[in-house]
């Protein structure tokens, strides 16, 4: 933390000087605010990284012509706000405005049009596309190959996000591949401590997580938090990841009380990180509702998993397969709390909102629409497959437990599925 402090003394100094010395739209200006706003990015303080890229952007379209690089490189930095931030539409628009200059002032395989294929390649991963997201990263890897040198940091960038995507995707060898080559770069190119490298071990502990190795999962989390604890500030977004992970690990093994612990940790943290709409702040959420759900203190996971869909109802699109599990949450809570008169709409929403991700996109569109309406019956007489008369009935005639009521639609579900 000394060492942004210092640099932001430094740069705030500079820009004083070139205040007085300066035209007030002199391209240095915007130099200077540019540098500012990427200290405060680093720092994790995103709105004032904004304030500084939002000056830096002002002036020089009063400064230079309109495909100058120095465009690119602006609207790509708030592009790097916006997806922090968990606004990506309006990061895909700044990362898109970015490319289309980079295509024209640039060669075809300069390395900063690698860079914008990799930022869109992250949002549309964060949006839960991933196909979309493989595509771009993908296409960022084959640039960089050509123009950058075997033991680039950047390369290393390129396999471990390429290693998220499959990770999302559930195709853990591959992810784990991509991962460890990743790694092999970052261990020569790095220092040790570089926040890099505790992302790649964040990484693999993620993998060995969603793998159910638990023991090695904790032990990649632990080296990504120690390197954390030593490069980041004390509240940047990256640690409470890893508290985050650290947390979900300890759930998964049973220990409820330190996951509770790490991921309270991890809230904390993001509460000063982030805005309050943010997905992260969601996820967090989400998670300790598990953990109260897992010790069977169902009034607490339903306050914590009905914090989180409220958030993520803002900040992710309607078909977004975290919605989906939140949903489910929800609706095992109140199977497990036996609250009959919830049971139909949380179950009706997992129903479909579990089967969206297996249609077709323009199924998908459909789908929203009819979750939008309040009225569970009249929802479900929307669906044309066969199987929505007997859902009507069963939900009609309100015979049924909850517990019943859930494993009746989930049975059509996995008719539909099959």
């Amino acid at each position: 933390m000394g060492e942004y402090s210092k640099a932001l003394s430094s740069y705030e100094r500079s820009l004083e000087i070139q205040k007085i010395a300066l035209p007030p739209n002199h391209p240095h200006l915007a130099s200077s605010y540019n540098n500012i706003g990427n200290l405060y990015d680093n720092m994790g303080e995103y709105s004032k990284a904004l304030s500084y890229y939002e000056k830096d952007l002002e002036i020089i379209l009063k400064a230079l012509p309109p495909n100058h690089p120095h465009f690119a490189s602006s609207y790509n930095n708030i592009g790097n706000v916006y997806n922090n931030m968990g606004e990506y539409s309006k990061a895909l628009s700044s990362y898109e405005r970015s490319l289309e200059i980079r295509k024209i002032a640039l060669p075809p395989n300069h390395p900063d049009l690698a860079s914008n294929y990799n930022n869109i390649g992250a949002v549309y991963d964060n949006m839960g596309e991933y196909s979309k997201a493989l595509s771009s990263y993908e296409r960022s890897l084959e640039i960089r190959k050509i123009a950058l040198p075997s033991n680039h940091p950047d390369l290393a960038g390129s396999y471990n996000n390429i290693g998220v995507v499959y990770n999302n995707m559930g195709e853990y060898s591959k992810a784990l591949s991509s991962y460890e080559r990743s790694l092999e770069i970052q261990k020569i190119a790095l220092p040790s401590n570089h926040p890099d490298l505790a992302s790649s071990y964040n990484n693999i502990g993620s993998v060995y997580n969603d793998m159910s190795e638990y023991s090695k999962a904790l032990t990649y989390y632990e080296k990504d938090l120690e390197i954390s604890l030593k490069a980041l500030p004390p509240n940047h977004p990256n640690l409470a990841t890893s508290y985050n992970n650290i947390g979900m690990v300890y759930d998964n093994m049973g220990q409820y009380s330190k996951a509770l612990s790490s991921y309270e940790r991890s809230l904390e943290i993001r509460k000063i990180a982030l805005p309050p709409n943010h997905p992260k702040l969601a996820a967090s959420y989400n998670n300790i509702g598990n953990v109260y759900k897992n010790m069977g203190e169902y009034s607490k996971a339903l306050s914590s998993y009905e914090r989180s869909l409220e958030i993520r109802k803002i900040a992710l699109p309607p078909n977004h397969p975290e919605l989906a599990d939140t949903y489910e949450n929800i609706g095992l809570v109140h199977e497990d709390m036996d609250i009959d008169e919830e049971c139909e709409e949380a179950a009706v929403k997992k129903r479909y909102l579990g089967i969206v991700k297996k249609l077709t996109s323009i199924k998908r569109q459909a789908i929203p629409i009819g979750l939008q309406n309040r009225d569970v019956i009249s929802f479900a007489k929307t669906d044309s497959d066969k199987t929505a008369d007997r859902l009507i009935d069963v939900l009609e005639n309100h015979y049924l437990t909850s517990q019943q009521c859930i494993y009746i639609v989930m049975d059509e579900a996995d008719r539909m599925i099959g």
